[in-house]
């Protein structure tokens, strides 16, 4: 846990934040990103990295099924970004997004899954009785 100092223009006193803060900060921007799911650990799949040249982030994500990862990963790169320099006026350096897999929808797992042999066969012969 190390606390990180900030001093804006040369002003007396200082501002200290926890590195955890940060983290939290992170995991609010994560957590209000459409298509995504916090990694289960402890970490919540977070790594920050505090430099000179600023914070630099490591974020593992499970994206949803559905969403495009690109969009995902610059969507999370963006939030991050600006919502760590507006809380805290550190600058984000570098943000590298990971998507560690993918939450397909029950629903076509099941109906795959509950599919008979024999239909899926048929389907296969006349796609059009499939859609019947």
């Amino acid at each position: 846990m190390a606390s990180i100092k900030y001093n804006p223009n040369g002003q007396k006193g200082k501002i200290t934040y926890n590195s955890d803060i940060v983290s939290g900060i992170v995991v609010l921007s994560l957590q209000e990103t459409e298509g995504i799911e916090l990694v289960p650990s402890k970490s919540k799949g977070i790594k920050l990295c505090f430099e000179k040249e600023g914070i630099f982030a490591d974020i593992s994500v499970i994206a949803h099924y559905g969403y495009k990862v690109p969009e995902l990963a610059y969507r999370i790169q963006q939030n991050i970004k600006q919502m760590v320099e507006s809380m805290t006026k550190y600058k984000i350096a570098k943000v590298d997004v990971h998507v560690q897999s993918v939450i397909f929808p029950d629903a076509a797992r099941n109906e795959t899954a509950s599919e008979q042999p024999a239909e899926r066969d048929a389907a296969q012969e006349d796609p059009d009785k499939k859609n019947n």
